[in-house]
């Protein structure tokens, strides 16, 4: 019971590593608010957990932040634990990214994280052990081809958990990211199914010689979450299974 009493926020937790990291802070006493686009039917993927509330909405919304912060505060009194999970990817070359693209990545990978953070800010203050922890990749500090917005959008992520951790120290919050490796999740699990010789590769590359699993990234989230990583911040906790060691 690790989180014991204590209110969490958990973005893109209809699945993978949301769905994995607010089934296991509720196993650990917490009472999380798990978020999703509608349509991702958050309900139906903690329908038989008793803590965990759901809610809808779409990140991109100028309103998304103060919507999902009141309404976790409004369900369970308080704000302890601020996890910024959702993301997305596209493929695109520099050469012919469009600013659709670009706007919309760095928009829920980036933007959307700081207007939660800095939305969720005033209530961690009064939380005896406020936490953000946002989730980067490793692509924060890597790139491949075609993941310009993505790798932007990842970095930003670093470098704004970074200053956070800087200015909310004095308040006793701590700010964390998160920098999974290759994960076996919604995002990417559509890819290796079609392609298992894809997945067989990058499991290789893996010094464990596995895939990673979205438990892989939420025993990550619950040390920094819980009084364990009370003495962490501004830190990029690397979860890829040593996939960037020979890189």
């Amino acid at each position: 019971m690790r989180l014991k009493d204590r209110v969490a926020i958990v973005t893109g937790a209809a699945s993978g590593i949301g769905r994995a990291t607010a089934q296991l802070f509720a196993q650990e006493g917490a009472n999380v608010l798990a978020v999703d686009l509608p349509g991702k039917s958050p309900a139906d993927a903690h329908a038989d957990s008793a803590n965990i509330a759901s809610f809808e909405k779409n990140l991109a919304d100028a309103d998304a932040a103060e919507r999902i912060v009141g309404a976790a505060v409004d369900r369970f009194g308080r704000l302890d634990i601020l996890m910024n999970n959702a993301g997305i990817a596209f493929n695109a070359p520099v050469e012919s990214m469009t600013d659709e693209i670009w706007d919309r990545t760095i928009t829920i990978n980036l933007t959307a994280h700081m207007r939660l953070c800095r939305q969720a800010i005033a209530h961690l203050k009064k939380s005896p052990a406020g936490r953000i922890i946002n989730v980067a990749s490793v692509m924060a500090e890597g790139t491949d081809y075609g993941l310009s917005a993505y790798c932007a959008s990842k970095a930003g992520v670093a470098g704004l958990t970074r200053t956070l951790a800087l200015e909310l120290g004095r308040s006793g919050i701590t700010a964390n990211y998160i920098e999974p490796g290759a994960i076996e999740t919604g995002m990417t699990s559509g890819l290796w199914t079609a392609r298992p010789d894809v997945a067989e590769i990058w499991a290789k590359k893996s010094a464990l010689r596995r895939l990673g699993q979205p438990i892989d990234i939420a025993r990550g989230a619950l040390f920094l979450a819980s009084d364990d990583g009370g003495f962490v911040t501004g830190h990029g906790l690397v979860i890829d299974g040593g996939l960037m060691l020979r890189v």
